[in-house]
């Protein structure tokens, strides 16, 4: 049954992941991509679907998420709901150069309560903490898959016995999201930044340049215009991590031997 479980949650994960880069990636491979010069519209016209799509598969990995105990269940729907409230309320505080407090529970959920929760608290958090402070526009579904990320891929770290290592662990992980968040993010908007088709820009993706060009291209554009604010962001991901990540990871883990049903096994 446990077994069972897991592949479902791999399988919901799997499919979310596929449907978020397919996403960022299909201007890159449609044949005949109308160019736009507005950034603001930019995908404007796929974001409702990847946004209904995300939603689905929200509440698809939120079932595979549940254990068989109804007590377990409604405590982790509360607990999520309670840390994505605080998480989403966070992004009220105003952000320093691009480094924002959000990212510190999603690493730690991710990292505690495993790669499922911790894609929900990412995308969830992103969702409500959007209408909270009235960033809802074509780039929030991207936004939410990309934190989902963050989240999933925090339950991926090893989950040492020492809660210092622990901490090392997250405050490079924290620190390597920081710059990718921004990278990801740009792919967004960046396939419909060129001035024209046939205009020739070193900075810019045109249909027909070679992939090794269209890497080329995206460095030169993201060291230009992106990384001064992803270093900040990596920075402050490192420092929540070393002030914080200790006692909130204490406390996680308190709930999560509370919430989580673990089997009956007899006594020899």
């Amino acid at each position: 049954m446990l077994g069972e479980l897991h592949n479902r949650r791999a399988w919901t994960l799997a499919i979310a992941t596929i449907v978020g880069v397919l996403a960022f990636l299909y201007p890159f491979v449609l044949p005949g991509l109308e160019q736009v010069t507005d950034d603001t519209s930019a995908n404007t016209s796929a974001a409702p679907l990847l946004f209904a799509g995300l939603v689905v598969l929200i509440l698809a990995v939120t079932v595979t998420n549940l254990t068989e105990s109804v007590v377990g269940m409604s405590r982790m729907i509360a607990l999520l709901g309670v840390l994505v409230a605080i998480d989403a309320t966070l992004r009220l505080v105003p952000s320093i150069v691009g480094a924002s407090p959000i990212f510190l529970l999603i690493m730690l959920v991710g990292a505690v309560f495993g790669p499922a929760m911790g894609f929900q608290m990412g995308a969830l958090t992103l969702l409500i903490s959007a209408f909270i402070t009235g960033g809802v526009g074509p780039w929030l579904p991207f936004q939410m898959i990309t934190c989902a990320w963050v989240g999933m891929t925090a339950g991926w770290l090893p989950r040492h016995t020492s809660v210092r290592r622990r901490v090392v662990d997250l405050a490079i992980f924290g620190a390597l999201w920081g710059l990718l968040f921004g990278a990801i993010m740009n792919l967004w908007f960046w396939p419909f930044t060129a001035p024209g088709v046939d205009a020739d820009s070193a900075l810019y993706w045109q249909p027909g340049i070679s992939a090794a060009e269209t890497f080329a291209r995206y460095v030169r554009f993201y060291a230009l215009t992106s990384l001064g604010f992803d270093l900040f962001r990596a920075i402050g991901n490192v420092l929540l991590v070393l002030l914080l990540g200790a006692p909130v990871i204490r406390l996680l883990e308190r709930y999560r031997r509370q919430f989580t049903w673990q089997p009956w096994e007899d006594c020899p």
